[in-house]
């Protein structure tokens, strides 16, 4: 049977919602999205053919503001894909106390295979096509994966042709030069390398006495590793879409950084003293410290999870773990934090962000980095309070934050009509 991610939410959220003590009617919303959005996006390609690629938008939760998400342009996006990648946004959200709900948005396309007119002329007609449910007091997309800020400048100024003004806000993860906020490249990468450090307190460990495989070298992966060496944490293995490396004695992070830095340059034909080739699924084994999956979902699954060695997981993708691995990764004593907690620093800063634009007004890289710190501090502390209070995992006590926080606010709100 495929794997389908948004049984993956159903199940936590129903667990969750049992633990807490809630009735199945109090949580029963949470496990359909509000409103999901499906449309044919057809594109003149370069060669004058036409052809049409197929697009969603999902919004999740918009009961503790406007739902918030990012696009994700990948040849293997589904709508349960979508819907899940939503869900997750609703209860991330709901972990840092932002006041977002919950979106995503994504096209079944290998963006690497369009050129940059293609792909602009098809993230144009997709804006249009999905701009009567988007907007600064309504949803709010951003990059994912397949898409940056190069994507998001195309769809400010889509949207805001369409709407006769200049409207910033209506998606995060822009170029600073038109709204963007400093600092939010890193984000994501800085919230997974405060958490980590975070945990190893609580543990009482230090990040200068770990070594560290990273799975996956996008913006996540890649600043996580940065700013991990930079702390004193030997990064021991890396790896991207063309396999892995793996050296004992720890890689050169910033010569590994500047090569893939060069547009279709992989780390494949990266070299470098010592280094050993591995795959994907190889580095996921690997004897270390510290493990942070941050390519895809379902990468630890009822599969691998047994020969997971890693002591401590810490999830820089969405979904990157099963049910099925968390229960085996649990019994075998591996602490997980999870991704809802672990990678909200991009949407934290993406908050600030929409908060900048909202009031014209712009903070400094240094006031977002505190700022940031402040709240996924709070954030953790909370989640592992929860965990403790509730004698569970790191994720349960996650869901749990965050499923007490929607639900109140449902309450609050009322049902209508």
């Amino acid at each position: 049977m495929a794997y389908d991610p948004y049984q993956n939410v159903l199940h936590v959220v129903d667990t969750a919602g049992k633990m807490l003590g809630y009735e199945p009617s109090e949580y029963e919303t949470l496990k359909h999205p509000e409103r999901e959005l499906k449309v044919s996006i057809p594109i003149e390609m370069d060669d004058g053919s036409v052809r049409v690629f197929e697009g969603y938008r999902v919004q999740h939760s918009t009961v503790r503001g406007p739902a918030k998400g990012g696009i994700r342009y990948h040849q293997n996006v589904d709508i349960n894909e979508v819907k899940a990648l939503a869900a997750w946004m609703t209860f991330k959200c709901a972990v840092v106390n932002i006041p977002y709900g919950g979106g995503k948005g994504g096209i079944i396309v290998n963006p690497s295979e369009l050129s940059k007119g293609e792909l602009c002329r098809m993230t144009r007609r997709f804006t249009t096509m999905i701009s009567p449910i988007i907007g600064p007091d309504k949803d709010v997309p951003a990059p994912d994966v397949g898409t940056n800020g190069e994507i998001m400048g195309w769809i400010v100024d889509t949207y805001s042709l369409l709407n006769g003004h200049s409207v910033p806000g209506v998606v995060t993860g822009k170029p600073v030069g038109i709204g963007g906020s400093l600092g939010r490249l890193e984000a994501t990468g800085r919230g997974i390398m405060l958490t980590t450090k975070h945990i190893l307190e609580k543990l009482g460990k230090k990040l200068s006495e770990s070594t560290i495989a990273v799975q996956g070298m996008g913006n996540v992966g890649s600043i996580t590793a940065k700013l991990v060496s930079a702390e004193g944490g030997r990064v021991v293995a890396v790896s991207d879409v063309s396999g892995g490396i793996y050296k004992e004695d720890g890689l050169d992070i910033p010569a590994i950084l500047a090569h893939i830095s060069v547009r279709g340059q992989l780390l494949d034909s990266y070299e470098e003293a010592g280094i050993k080739r591995i795959s994907n699924g190889e580095l996921l084994e690997l004897p270390v410290d510290i493990l942070v999956p941050a390519a895809l979902e379902n990468q630890i699954n009822a599969d691998n999870a047994d020969r997971i060695q890693a002591k401590l997981i810490v999830e820089g993708a969405n979904g990157p773990t099963t049910v099925e691995a968390d229960e085996i990764l649990a019994k075998k004593g591996i602490v997980l934090v999870p991704d809802i907690l672990a990678n909200a620093g991009g949407v934290a800063v993406s908050y600030f962000e929409w908060v900048q634009n909202l009031q014209s007004m712009y903070w400094t890289e240094e006031e977002v980095n505190s700022r940031l710190e402040g709240i996924m501090k709070r954030a953790f502390d909370e989640v592992y309070d929860a965990a403790q209070e509730y004698n569970t995992s790191m994720r349960m006590g996650a869901y749990l934050v965050a499923i007490r926080r929607v639900v109140e606010a449902n309450k609050m709100r009322g049902l209508w009509p």
